[in-house]
């Protein structure tokens, strides 16, 4: 046959390579997979999941897409991309629990400049280690090399998520009572939110072996937790503390007509952000950019504190930061944070 000038190999996209990586994943990823999941999807056009194996009245599906946003770049800095999977993974089955949600199964798109193999590897068996977390499956995805598009050292992960609850179990800020007390889980540190502005800084002040080892530690999955807390009626409402931090999303998971009462002084603010917060950012900047040390928040009847925290590991032990009563207020911060 004679040669061609003009291949789709030679732009720059390499099927040879992408059929290498989707065999690999068909082969790590058997186990994640439940005896109800169809272990064929990975390479198909689409996925199946047998619904019918999951015994709840009244069914809901509930879905949740999101990314890891620049934290890629740190990743890319240090050349570690062994965690940044179970980053995409929390970030999408945390939102779903904030609605009682249990994860069934996760999709992945990947897009690259250039594939790297032993790179993307390492990705995918991340994305399987927080799907395992979640007690959920990969059942496919998609993975674009889009040369013009990214550059070759460059690559952007999204997520999607599907799971079901039964519409008894529920959680809505439908639920939440005057007085009830919002409880604090700690985060396990940056989580996936902030970090355009972490770069920022770093530009500035440079990477040491404390920022190393902080910058990349994967975020904190509250499925087992909070789904046993839903499962024994011990919450009422619940907020995954993402991009705009305490500030935004707390008052999402109270009713109109209620104020969130957060007592600033009491947050376990973690090594991290007390490094950030010495970087001339203002205490209202740091609340509504990062996590500041709180993960996660639960909103309960105060009898069931003890209750909850059963449920829990020392290292994520709930604690009480505030109040809901009626007002027409979104928040109110009572006291200083203690940086």
């Amino acid at each position: 046959m004679k040669k061609t000038k003009n291949s789709y190999k030679k732009s720059g996209v390499n099927i040879e390579r992408a059929d290498k990586l989707t065999r690999y994943i068909k082969k790590v990823s058997g186990s994640a997979f439940r005896k109800n999941s169809n272990r064929n999807n990975i390479g198909n056009f689409a996925s199946t999941f047998d619904l019918s194996s999951q015994k709840i009245k009244d069914p809901l599906i509930v879905s949740s897409t999101d990314g890891v946003g620049t934290k890629i770049e740190v990743a890319n800095i240090l050349k570690k991309f062994d965690t940044i999977g179970i980053d995409l993974v929390a970030m999408c089955v945390n939102d779903l629990i904030v609605q009682g949600a249990k994860p069934l199964f996760f999709l992945d798109y990947i897009a690259t400049g250039k594939l790297k193999l032993k790179q993307m590897k390492k990705i995918i068996n991340s994305i399987i280690k927080g799907c395992k977390i979640s007690n959920c499956i990969l059942v496919g995805g998609e993975t674009a090399e889009m040369p013009g598009t990214y550059a070759k050292n460059k690559f952007d992960l999204a997520g999607f998520s599907v799971g079901i609850v039964s519409k008894k179990k529920l959680l809505s800020k439908k639920k939440v009572k005057n007085n009830d007390v919002i409880l604090a889980i700690p985060s396990s540190g940056l989580h996936s939110n902030g970090f355009s502005l972490v770069r920022k800084i770093l530009k500035k002040k440079g990477l040491n072996n404390f920022l190393r080892k902080q910058l990349l530690l994967p975020t904190k999955i509250y499925v087992k937790e909070i789904l046993n807390l839903n499962k024994y009626n011990l919450i009422h409402s619940s907020a995954n503390i993402t991009g705009g931090g305490i500030i935004e999303n707390i008052p999402r998971s109270i009713p109109k007509g209620y104020t969130a009462n957060i007592d600033l002084s009491k947050i376990k603010v973690l090594k991290i952000f007390k490094w950030l917060k010495a970087k001339n950012i203002s205490d209202l900047e740091m609340l509504r950019t990062f996590n500041c040390g709180i993960g996660f928040c639960l909103i309960t009847d105060k009898k069931k504190e003890k209750k909850i925290r059963k449920f829990f590991d020392k290292r994520y032990q709930p604690y009480r930061i505030g109040f809901v009563n009626k007002s027409s207020k979104k928040i109110n911060f009572i006291r200083k944070i203690k940086w």
